[in-house]
């Protein structure tokens, strides 16, 4: 696997399957919010409250996104995370839908919408990345 030195992955490692393939691939659920942009409800997704120790990666084709020990519970109901595990792996679009006027997140390798970024987290980085959880799997940490 090839890897630029920011840790932004290489051309070689996207991945685009056919929008056939991805809804045989993934949930209806992680399809709307992945392939469509949809949000799941506050409170309601798999990962919110999780504690475990681990990585979270992108439920579309795996990539990893985030640690534990960036995530806190920022009391929105989503899962929070105070930065992305490498600088490269989360993009970052302007979303003026709804009225506002937001930063969009999307995982670097398959595009697939992972949620929204404020600058109203805690340091040490001063940002909260507001996930969806249909849009992440877990792998645990090994002990």
């Amino acid at each position: 696997m090839v890897r630029f030195a920011s840790g932004r992955l290489s051309p070689q490692e996207a991945f685009v399957p056919t929008d056939e393939e991805w809804k045989q691939k993934l949930s209806p659920m992680q399809y709307a919010v992945l392939r469509q942009g949809h949000t799941e409800r506050a409170f309601t997704g798999e990962h919110w409250n999780r504690k475990d120790d681990g990585t979270y990666v992108c439920a579309g084709c795996g990539a990893e996104l985030f640690t534990s020990a960036d995530k806190y519970d920022s009391g929105c109901g989503w899962p929070s995370y105070t930065r992305a595990i490498v600088d490269g792996r989360i993009t970052e679009h302007a979303d003026t839908s709804h009225g506002m006027v937001r930063t969009e997140v999307r995982c670097a390798r398959c595009g697939g919408h992972l949620g929204h970024l404020f600058d109203d987290g805690p340091e040490p980085t001063g940002m909260r990345y507001c996930i969806n959880s249909a849009s992440l799997g877990f792998r645990k940490a090994s002990s």
